[in-house]
């Protein structure tokens, strides 16, 4: 979770702190984050550009506090970042001398809050640029979707420091990138660049530098427009069942399936679209190349 002070990233040339802010939604928060809404999508910003968005403990909390009291109308939310880095990691100031036992219930504290964007009740998406590094890569791997600037770039830098990760990356980086490419990053250092993230599944989309805001914010009302049962069974039951054996993950596919289609919703759906009704719009957003 710590920060890697030698960074070099390229300027971040996107939307500063604010200037779409308008009605707060959710929770309280400290004056090191920022919300607000766009129709049914909300957008929570790290506001704190002076420090890289560096976490401490109080934002950490804020986060997992906000996530869990959405106002049941908010579809979607994205999850993006003042000044020119997403995140740098953990507040150096945090770094005090703690004993084993107050450093577990640390890293439990992170689990808490992480685990509450993760397992929200709505699709989350992430804007990367510049450092997406220590617990900034932990908060970005709890995320549902990931749109990265061309600025962005990931590291673990804990092993360099005679650390270890804290904030869930242990179990959630070895999911999007495999055991053996975490391992390398936490022994060597390496970093991987905004289109070595995306083609090793550290994000899904590559936009260039400016562009991460809006393109995520369109694809969260393109994932707010979806059925509620539908995202539910995507947020919650994909991944039981993909980390399920194949009898296990069968059934329960089958469970929510039977679920999904059986809703007045999903008829309602299936009907209009038998009788010609075109969808939302669909405009391509994807601009990263597969492989």
């Amino acid at each position: 979770m710590t920060t890697d002070e030698s960074a070099r990233p390229e300027p971040f040339t996107g939307q500063e702190a604010g200037e779409h802010a308008g009605e707060h939604v959710g929770p309280p928060l400290p004056a090191t984050l920022r919300a607000w809404r766009d129709g049914s999508v909300a957008v929570l910003q790290l506001y704190r550009a002076g420090k890289r968005n560096a976490l401490d403990d109080p934002t950490v909390l804020a986060l997992g506090a906000w996530f869990a009291g959405l106002p049941r109308d908010v579809r979607a939310v994205v999850l993006a970042a003042a000044g020119a880095h997403f995140c740098a990691g953990l507040d150096l100031s945090q770094l005090q001398e703690r004993s084993v036992f107050e450093g577990v219930e640390h890293s439990r504290m992170w689990h808490r809050a992480l685990a509450c964007v993760e397992d929200s009740a709505v699709p989350v998406f992430a804007v990367l640029h510049g450092a997406v590094i220590g617990g900034g890569l932990e908060l970005a791997a709890a995320t549902h979707v990931r749109v990265a600037e061309r600025s962005a770039f990931y590291a673990l830098p804990e092993g360099q420091h005679g650390l270890y990760v804290g904030g869930g990356a242990s179990v959630r980086v070895p999911r999007l990138i495999g055991t053996a490419r975490m391992m390398d990053m936490m022994l060597t250092g390496r970093r991987y660049d905004a289109e070595e993230g995306a083609r090793i599944g550290l994000s899904q989309y590559v936009v260039e530098d400016g562009e991460g805001l809006a393109t995520a914010v369109r694809l969260a009302h393109r994932a707010a427009g979806n059925s509620a049962v539908t995202n539910y069974a995507v947020l919650q039951a994909l991944p039981l069942i993909a980390g399920a054996g194949s009898r296990e993950g069968y059934l329960m596919e089958a469970l929510m399936a039977g679920i999904a289609q059986g809703t007045d919703e999903a008829k309602t759906r299936m009907q209009a679209f038998l009788d010609g009704a075109r969808p939302a719009d669909r405009t391509p957003v994807d601009r990263t190349p597969e492989g």
